[in-house]
């Protein structure tokens, strides 16, 4: 259904941008060439699902590489192309400028260059954004009620999507940056690793996340990529140095109570109230949950801190605007009824390498304990 959806999110558009530049922009000189190089680059796509599906070898993964920065490409192309038709549109109604010169201007090629290069531009910036580590810091009060602990410096990153085509310097960066926070406790919110592949790669990641140490530990939760890739039993996260949670608890002496819940794609998975009955006591309680989607449910119980990651904060402009209607919290803090509730747009992505909205993100909470 996923695929069937992106499919025609492709198509769609597609079509409307090739007859619009079509129409608009190209002369009729130039029309066979243009049918050429249009249909050439639009096929990329296809072409590398179907590369994708008859096996992994160089001339998939160089399809799949071309298009994942196609695909945000083509969707700005796209964007800008029905801005300009929609400018056309309230020109043609209040007649601002004469029709004539707007054809003269659109058929000398210099509107469809600017076009371009505006398109790639907002995807240059995509990449360069994608590719940059940003910290964003929280300050939150929390009751300690029994607790002994007065401060907690928390990191908590998701949606790391690990595989092959990962370059080792930019895991490098992500560990140097958690040596420089110095947390007290890191935790991960699902989608660590994509794939089962047991490469030399994967083996690098192991050794470099196994230097992530902290006063209370290295803990996370599996995602929903997890399943699909069957990590659910990998040995990655044993490797790594992370303990994973599954509908488990996690009790700190006098100082607060950390649970991971497994992902919702699991029927068999616990309920909030059916987790909380695992935590007596009246210790502060920290819960990880790879999807936001039962906020209303766990502001009711006696969590005092959700961390959760999956939405990507859509990852591209105007996705965002979609997950802001789907999530209750897409991106960022909110604290609801005594809960305080964070979603990480991920430190990367699954899907093309480019972020247009949201940032790559290592979420640091200063937790006191009032």
């Amino acid at each position: 259904m996923f695929h069937t959806i992106l499919t025609l999110s492709y198509i769609i558009p597609g079509v409307y941008l090739f007859v619009r530049i079509w129409q608009l922009f190209i002369p009729r000189i130039y029309r066979i060439w243009y049918v050429l190089i249009y249909a050439i680059l639009f096929s990329v796509y296809p072409v590398s699902n179907l590369l994708g599906k008859a096996g992994s070898g160089t001339a998939a993964r160089i399809s799949d590489e071309i298009a994942n920065y196609l695909l945000p490409f083509f969707l700005y192309f796209f964007l800008i192309v029905l801005l300009t038709d929609l400018l056309l549109l309230i020109n043609l109604v209040l007649k601002i400028v004469q029709r004539e010169k707007i054809r003269r201007m659109l058929r000398s090629g210099r509107a469809l260059f600017i076009i371009i290069c505006l398109s790639l531009t907002v995807v240059i910036a995509g990449i360069i954004n994608f590719n940059t580590i940003r910290i964003s810091e929280y300050r939150i009060n929390v009751p300690a009620r029994s607790s002994d602990l007065k401060m907690l410096k928390l990191a908590f990153v998701s949606d790391f999507h690990l595989q092959e085509t990962t370059p080792a310097g930019f895991v490098e960066k992500f560990v140097n940056k958690i040596r420089t926070i110095n947390p007290d406790l890191v935790l991960y919110g699902g989608d660590i690793v994509e794939g089962d592949r047991e490469d030399e790669a994967m083996g690098n990641f192991e050794n470099l996340l196994s230097d992530v140490r902290a006063k209370y530990g290295v803990y996370g939760v599996l995602g929903n990529h997890e399943h699909y890739a069957r990590q659910d039993t990998g040995s990655f996260f044993n490797k790594s140095g992370i303990t994973i949670l599954r509908d488990s608890v996690v009790f700190f002496n006098n100082s607060f109570i950390l649970a991971g819940r497994n992902d919702s794609h699991l029927r068999s998975r616990m309920s909030v109230d059916e987790l909380m009955k695992l935590i007596p006591g009246s210790l502060p309680v920290i819960l990880v949950d790879h999807r936001p989607t039962e906020i209303d449910q766990v502001s009711k119980t006696r969590v005092d801190i959700q961390l959760s990651g999956h939405t990507h904060n859509g990852q591209l402009f105007p996705i965002n605007l979609i997950t802001k209607k789907v999530y209750k919290l897409s991106w960022g803090y909110r604290k609801i009824g005594n809960t305080h509730f964070f979603v990480s747009s991920g430190i990367r992505l699954w899907g093309p390498p480019v972020r247009t909205t949201g940032k790559s993100e290592i979420m640091v909470i200063d937790i006191s304990f009032i």
